[in-house]
């Protein structure tokens, strides 16, 4: 008999593919309460934040005859939450637009309005997080990315060592990894 509480998140998900619902069944309980809670950060509303996740879970079970995992599990599962937050986003904007605009038809169909779309919400998410950073650990960052000082220059500008620069930078992309998650992350690093 499976401990699959013990089990590795890789075991579980291979267990997912073949059809295990206990393997389900324990992937929603390590995610259902931490996925509902950044679902609520970014959406601040709970009704569709519950909505979202069930979504993403029901379609992780749909799919598990075909469910391909190349990253962890818990990223995997944060980026298909962010990727309906977007969706959810996307069809506000556009519903507020459709009402704003006084018209009887959406038409937008292109895949670049859907790539700007996301990669707004994707700059407004990382603002609002850079904003709720200490003062100083925000400082260096928007010195770091935004103007492009080297570590030394800001340890120059601000007065500070080149260590205490480098430990903030640590500490405000760890920041923002953690409140953003991994796909975010990653594209912070060109922020």
């Amino acid at each position: 008999m499976i401990n699959y509480s013990t089990c590795f998140d890789q075991e579980l998900a291979l267990l997912l593919k073949e059809g295990d619902d206990a393997a389900f069944r324990e992937i929603y309980l390590r995610y259902d309460k931490l996925l509902l809670i950044y679902a609520y950060k970014k959406l601040r509303n709970r009704e569709e934040a519950k909505d979202l996740v069930q979504d993403v879970f029901t379609w992780l079970w749909n799919k598990r005859s075909d469910f391909q995992l190349n990253t962890t599990l818990s990223g995997y599962l944060y980026k298909a939450v962010l990727n309906r937050i977007f969706d959810v986003m996307k069809h506000k904007g556009i519903i507020r637009k459709y009402i704003d605009s006084g018209r009887h038809s959406i038409e937008i169909s292109n895949e670049d309005a859907d790539y700007l779309i996301r990669e707004k919400d994707i700059v407004l998410l990382i603002e609002n997080e850079i904003l709720a950073m200490p003062p100083k650990m925000r400082e260096i960052y928007t010195l770091k990315k935004k103007y492009f000082l080297s570590t030394k220059e800001i340890a120059a500008e601000l007065s500070l060592s080149e260590h205490t620069v480098s430990t903030q930078m640590k500490r405000a992309l760890k920041h923002l990894k953690v409140k953003l998650g991994l796909l975010v992350y990653f594209c912070i690093v060109g922020f």
